[in-house]
């Protein structure tokens, strides 16, 4: 059976603490909801990006990399230890290789945060093998070029899953108001996104930074707004995107995720 696309703004890394949170209920209900389980996962996130092509973790069981500072320990404490999949790695490196990427095998790092704060509320039980593919540092359109090219193995049973934010913009963030009513222009500018994700214009998407307006204020820099791409070029003609939830923190900081399944 063909598993989804999963787009994931994932916000605070405290986040992966709040189970209790809206948000962390609603992937959950969203992994529980699904017609058959991944056999694995392909993660991409904001959190590993590559200048010199895409590389995929082959270990047998990718550590848990905490890559921030300044949280309690608790999150500090937190192990995700799902196993890996070398095979799955290889076959999406090779898919890689055939659209023309430069590709590279990684064995040391493991998960970074922007995938197992996700992971730990879509599948809490850490049973289902991981695997995270780096973010290559281009232009939009390749990246959607990257996402069809890894688009087949949806239908091996590997759910894709991509993992950055629709607004995310540290400077106008307000660090003392986590739960704060969003910011006008935040909400305005994640519904102009999600427009035209519903309506497949992804060239409109592609061309954010140019053409749109509040582009470079939604994504000030590029790479919580590139996982999208990823996930949009993996998407078919046809599909629709649902709704897994919807919601800001710190007044601006998108939640928005949604799905192709």
């Amino acid at each position: 059976m063909r598993a989804p696309v999963v787009f994931v703004s994932h916000g605070s890394p405290m986040l992966a603490l709040a189970s209790e949170h809206p948000y962390a209920l609603a992937l959950a209900r969203f992994a529980a909801g699904l017609a058959a389980r991944p056999r694995a996962v392909l993660a991409v996130s904001a959190h590993w990006q590559t200048r010199d092509g895409v590389m995929a973790t082959v270990q047998d069981r990718p550590a848990t990399v905490h890559d921030f500072g300044g949280f309690p320990q608790a999150l500090f404490d937190v192990q995700y230890p799902a196993p890996g999949d070398p095979a799955l790695a290889a076959k999406a490196l090779d898919l890689a290789a055939g659209a023309g990427f430069a590709t590279e095998e990684e064995s040391v790092r493991g998960l970074d945060h922007g995938a197992w704060s996700v992971l730990r509320h879509l599948f809490p039980g850490a049973e289902i093998p991981v695997v995270q593919l780096s973010l290559p540092v281009l232009p939009p359109a390749d990246l959607v070029r990257l996402g069809a090219a890894l688009r087949p193995l949806r239908d091996e049973g590997v759910l894709l899953l991509a993992s950055g934010g629709l607004v995310h913009n540290f400077r106008t963030m307000d660090w003392e108001a986590e739960f704060a009513p969003a910011d006008p222009w935040a909400v305005e500018a994640e519904a102009w996104i999600m427009d035209r994700v519903r309506n497949r214009r992804f060239d409109e998407l592609c061309a954010y930074r140019e053409t749109w307006p509040e582009g470079r204020k939604v994504a000030p820099t590029t790479e919580h707004f590139d996982p999208l791409f990823v996930a949009l070029g993996a998407s078919r003609e046809g599909e629709a995107p649902a709704e897994i939830y919807r919601g800001f923190q710190f007044r601006n900081m998108s939640l928005g995720s949604f799905a192709y399944a």
